[in-house]
């Protein structure tokens, strides 16, 4: 390999490296935030301003098809939670499993900008493969963790109005 056989493979290590590296560093961050911060929506998190429902992820996104092939990060780090381990219908699960879905939510929107820090060391055409990149393995988990949340906010309202409600 010699001149640009070489910057070309250092050009791609240091992307993978990159992205690899930031994951890891936002993962870790996320790791340590405090339930009580997952707790409501925030404004990264909280409804859109169009209409957002299960419906429409299962009909227009074909989220039931693709969905399970979708990694499950949560128990990459020491005391993480994987969400398909929280299987339990009562509201405190269900509560965990929601914030759950808003850490997996940010921290998917925190990866995704990595795509601009390669602008330091690639050419524009570079720069556009790592968006591409960075949209195509985010946006899936993001719908996703969305998703997951208009199926279960309306189950945990239910089940705590039957709870209060003494039945």
């Amino acid at each position: 390999m010699e001149g640009p056989a070489v910057s070309n493979a250092v050009a791609a290590l240091a992307c993978a490296l990159g992205w690899l590296l930031w994951s890891v560093l936002i993962g870790g961050l996320a790791h340590g935030l405090p339930r009580e911060a997952l707790v409501g929506d925030s404004w990264l998190t909280r409804s859109r301003p169009w209409p957002e429902t299960k419906e429409a992820y299962e009909r227009h996104l074909g989220i039931l098809r693709w969905k399970s092939l979708l990694p499950d990060a949560g128990a990459a780090l020491p005391g993480g939670v994987r969400k398909n381990s929280l299987v339990s219908r009562d509201p405190a699960t269900l509560q965990r499993l929601v914030e759950e879905t808003r850490r997996a939510e940010l921290v998917h929107l925190a990866i995704w900008p990595f795509w601009i820090v390669t602008a330091l060391w690639l050419p524009p055409a570079g720069v556009l493969i790592n968006l591409v990149f960075a949209t195509l393995f985010n946006l899936p988990c993001l719908w996703l963790q969305r998703y997951n949340r208009l199926r279960l906010q309306p189950l945990l309202l239910t089940m705590r109005g039957r709870d209060s409600s003494g039945r």
